[in-house]
């Protein structure tokens, strides 16, 4: 019997294949199906060097077949500045997890862009105020503005302050998304302020100490922590944890490398299992937002569930359209020539 050649798909082919909304639906999908036991744990390692770092988070769902997916990702917080390159780099690997055939190896840095929005999208519809219209974003990267999109898709976002170290980066932030998302995007360089007036706010930085403070924290504030992804980054006083309602991605993974591990390490916490986790929240047997003036925080580190399941619906929706190049791995078929290799390869964000 011989092997179906698996699919190579260019950041490109993945961003043509897999719509925000797509990718909101299938992570929120994949959490209830989590929060129902119908999901094994996911996994992870981490690898440390010098300048930055790799992780490889794995998981398996099963979808329209059982899935298994594991993510290689660099994530080398001054590769713009050094290199002219993207701070995270990878591939995702889709396998068929009946028989183990490798199904499609794709670019990571879409996938990671997207279903890390999505996450925070998912959290928003159950913990956010349902009129919330002023939007924080703390960091004007390529997360932030995915984390701007996927809010405006469950929220009536109207109002935008746009907060980075860089002003110049808070600028062209506010330029390319107002008419994009047809909001008003005012630039600052005062988080505290900002947050002061603030329904939702997102944080997607590279810090590596708490930059918002508990004081400037408003009544009913939902706040997404999405830039602590690893144990020395840290972008939240641990007392606002204590003051709000904590919902985490991984309760294991964030007591490692969240903000949820500051907290726990600076006993503003005494035990993980103070924090609820969203896979409780989206499947009902924890509740989403008690009270309009509840503080609200999800602690966002990245779990594989939400990798396999973006990935399995990027390459779903690749197959119909018949994007992508095909490559017989384990059989007699040549590699795609070094020119087409090289297209999949080239970041082309």
């Amino acid at each position: 019997m011989t092997s179906s050649p698996t699919l190579l798909l260019s950041r490109a082919d993945v961003a043509a294949s897999l719509s925000l909304d797509a990718c909101i639906a299938a992570v929120e999908n994949a959490f209830r199906m989590a929060g129902r036991g119908e999901a094994p744990a996911p996994g992870i390692l981490g690898y440390r060097t010098d300048s930055g770092g790799f992780h490889v988070k794995a998981a398996a769902l099963h979808l329209s077949r059982p899935y298994f997916a594991a993510k290689l990702n660099a994530n080398f917080s001054e590769n713009r500045q050094r290199f002219g390159l993207p701070t995270i780099q990878g591939v995702v690997a889709l396998f068929d997890a009946e028989n183990g055939r490798p199904l499609a190896l794709m670019d990571s840095i879409e996938i990671t862009l997207l279903r890390t929005a999505a996450a925070t999208a998912v959290a928003a519809k159950h913990l956010a105020r349902p009129d919330s219209a002023v939007a924080l974003a703390c960091g004007c990267g390529a997360q932030a503005r995915a984390q701007l999109r996927a809010l405006t898709r469950v929220l009536p976002i109207a109002h935008v302050l746009a907060c980075d170290s860089d002003a110049a980066a808070a600028e062209r932030f506010a330029r390319e998304l107002a008419p994009e998302l047809r909001l008003e995007i005012a630039p600052t360089t005062d988080p505290g302020a900002a947050l002061k007036r603030a329904d939702v706010a997102v944080t997607c930085t590279t810090s590596r100490r708490s930059f918002l403070r508990r004081e400037d924290v408003p009544r009913g504030l939902f706040l997404a922590a999405v830039g602590a992804d690893a144990a020395d980054k840290q972008e939240l006083d641990p007392a606002i944890l204590r003051a709000a309602r904590l919902v985490v991605d991984s309760r294991e993974q964030c007591a490692t490398i969240g903000e949820l591990h500051h907290a726990l390490e600076g006993g503003v916490f005494a035990s993980a299992s103070e924090a609820a986790e969203l896979a409780e929240v989206v499947a009902g047997t924890k509740p989403g937002r008690c009270s309009r003036d509840e503080i609200a925080v999800f602690d966002s580190t990245g779990v594989a569930l939400e990798d396999v399941a973006a990935a399995t619906a990027a390459y779903e929706s690749a197959l119909r359209a018949g994007r992508g190049q095909t490559w017989d791995v384990s059989g007699s078929m040549p590699p795609p020539n070094r020119g087409d290799y090289s297209r999949f390869l080239v970041d082309r964000g």
